[in-house]
């Protein structure tokens, strides 16, 4: 029997029990732990909440192998598929293999394999039920004999193939419009309920007084937890909070980690939140959902070219990699065939296809990164991925020569945007007066969101800094020889700590001998990229341009004191957290060597690629000797 505090789903039983009438309806609430949803906003007062119909007869289905169902509009919305209720036609389903899409009645047949997920792409103009956790229902998990014994339960026992399974939605303006705000949310990441509280009172607080993404909901792209997956529930609350729908993708921190293959690594993931890969339709936009985490990793499938030794021992050291499965490259190219080529394609992993900070590093980005690439040729496409910890808005064209080296990739086909984290640098750093971490990343970058702005097939990046308003885009700082010596010291210092720790001093105060030996004011644009620009002007003198760091244009990436964020080290070197050397994001102008002595103010105008632009100034002083 299927599990309702594993599924959370509408069952239609006919059962011959004293207790039940044959063929009567029995509901079962949403999986355990989803919370109740604060009611606030238009979203709560309207929200389609429902679940998915299975239904079951003594005797079961004709036919064993193939699973049948209906997607029809849900005009009651009961979940329940009534008898004045259409099915709807085109609308895609899948069993992870096979794509298929329903008749002029809605009736859909997929063929029947264990362990398989069967899903729905939500169509334009409709939506799928949320649970009352907002969490998005729009699949049934199959596997009759349940999941082998998992630290955190997996996917309970499903029994018998149902006759069938009926997917209701109801119309909906939210998904239909062609203007959609899709949220990206990288990494939430929580360890503890601790940290599970920083959310809430960081980005989560940010949605929760949002109302723009009401229709194309929020993706949680991965790392939903951090391994203790009994924190899914947690995560149910917090999104309780949002307005709109709530779908997930798993990542490297939500695996089951006790499964000794990777056909069970997400079924707790599988079991209490999404399947493993997915698409859904908003607008003009078609969204890919994939999984590209395989563990345990193998050296016959993951390490036949040597590249990834962290692969050769499953049974001993079991690692991952960043890897889609055969089924899943099937599907994918089947899923593909169906959507419109005038659409925007938005391709979201955990493990980026393609990533700047772990460029040199096989197992962090994805195996097979050009076939994607092939598949979505000519295709309007941009991709989204987390993992990393880092921001990183990647344009066609860009390169870096980890790429190319390791996947014979020679530039961008498409934009690849790394969405930065909820947790920023795993919730380090102090405390902010809201109450959650600073967490300064090793990009220099800041904890936030990530949203696409969407009008019709085009689309615009922007990142929201947790806490801010979208106007703060940028953090500057001074990289003198005073501070280029201090960063070693404290590095040495870190290492053994003895004796006094070196201080930096105000950071904001530059000997006059420094301007000669090659200090620059520093600016970190978070989304800036190609096609960027900074410009500052000192004192209200002429704006002069500042020159990018890395250009990505095949080069091997710049790190060190030189290379680094000054205003993020100097708070990350004397705390325990990543260490901002190197960044693709950053901009350095050299302060003029005849600065007088006193105050002086720098006023920063980075404009992006769009043409929007954001302003920033840092006042700082020349001293005769700091």
């Amino acid at each position: 029997m299927l599990s309702p505090s594993r599924e959370g789903i509408r069952l239609r039983v006919a059962l011959t029990l004293t207790s039940l009438v044959a063929g009567s309806a029995v509901a079962i609430g949403p999986a355990s732990g989803a919370a109740a949803s604060t009611l606030h906003g238009a979203w709560n007062k309207t929200a389609y909440r429902g679940h998915v119909e299975v239904v079951r007869t003594p005797d079961g289905p004709a036919d064993p192998s193939v699973l049948t169902g209906t997607v029809f509009d849900d005009r009651d919305r009961d979940s329940v598929h009534d008898r004045h209720e259409p099915g709807l036609r085109d609308v895609v389903v899948s069993n992870g293999r096979d794509v298929v899409t329903t008749d002029s009645r809605g009736r859909y047949r997929l063929p029947v394999y264990d362990n398989m997920t069967v899903f729905i792409t939500q169509p334009a103009g409709y939506q799928v039920p949320v649970d009352a956790s907002n969490v998005a229902q729009f699949h049934y998990n199959h596997l009759p004999e349940g999941s082998p014994e998992l630290r955190y339960g997996g996917i309970a026992p499903t029994g018998a193939l149902p006759n069938a399974v009926n997917f209701p939605v109801v119309r909906s303006t939210r998904t239909k419009t062609r203007e959609q705000h899709c949220v990206i949310a990288g990494d939430l990441q929580p360890y503890n309920k601790t940290e599970i509280g920083y959310a809430r009172k960081g980005a989560m607080a940010d949605l929760a007084k949002r109302h723009d993404y009401q229709g194309c909901g929020t993706l949680f792209i991965g790392d939903v937890v951090g391994d203790d997956l009994s924190l899914y529930p947690d995560v149910k609350e917090l999104t309780s909070l949002t307005n709109g729908p709530a779908r997930f993708l798993p990542g490297n921190h939500d695996l089951d980690f006790d499964a000794e293959t990777a056909e069970h690594s997400f079924d707790t993931f599988r079991a209490q939140l999404a399947p493993a890969y997915y698409s859904y339709d908003v607008g003009e936009v078609h969204v890919v959902a994939l999984n590209t985490v395989r563990y345990p990793c193998t050296p016959d499938v993951d390490n036949a070219d040597g590249l990834r030794p962290q692969c050769d021992d499953p049974a001993g050291k079991a690692a991952y990699n960043g890897r889609l499965s055969e089924d899943q490259l099937t599907w994918l190219e089947r899923d593909l065939a169906t959507v419109d080529r005038g659409k925007l394609i938005v391709v979201a992993g955990h493990i980026s296809l393609l990533n700047w900070a772990d460029e040199g590093s096989p197992i962090h980005n994805v195996d097979q990164v050009r076939k994607v690439h092939e598949l979505l040729d000519g295709r309007k496409a941009v991709a989204v991925s987390g993992h990393s910890h880092s921001i990183e808005n990647m344009k066609t064209g860009d390169l870096a020569q980890g790429w190319r080296d390791l996947f014979g990739v020679e530039g961008l086909p498409f934009p690849h945007i790394t969405a930065g984290a909820i947790s920023g640098d795993w919730y380090s750093g102090e405390l902010t007066d809201e109450g959650y971490p600073v967490a300064v990343g090793r990009d220099g970058g800041m904890p936030g969101l990530l949203t696409l702005d969407i009008r019709g097939s085009s689309f615009k990046e922007r990142y929201t800094v947790t806490g801010k308003s979208d106007r703060v885009q940028t953090q500057l700082g001074l990289n003198s020889p005073a501070y280029r010596e201090w960063y070693a010291a404290r590095q040495a210092w870190n290492e053994d700590q003895q004796g006094e720790a070196p201080e930096l001093g105000d950071p904001n105060v530059v000997d006059r001998d420094d301007l000669n030996g090659r200090t620059w004011l520093t600016t970190n644009f978070w989304m800036g990229s190609t096609g960027s620009t900074v410009k500052v002007s000192i004192d209200h003198g002429p704006a002069r341009e500042a020159t990018r760091t890395q250009d990505l244009r095949g080069e091997d990436q710049l790190v060190g004191p030189e290379w680094s964020d000054p205003h993020a080290v100097a708070r990350q070197l004397v705390g325990d957290a990543s260490i901002a050397d190197r960044s693709m994001h950053l901009w350095r102008f050299e302060l003029p060597a005849d600065l007088a002595e006193g105050e002086h103010r720098a006023r920063v105008t980075a404009t992006d690629s769009y043409g929007r632009k954001f302003t920033d100034e840092l006042r700082f002083t020349v001293a005769e000797q700091r």
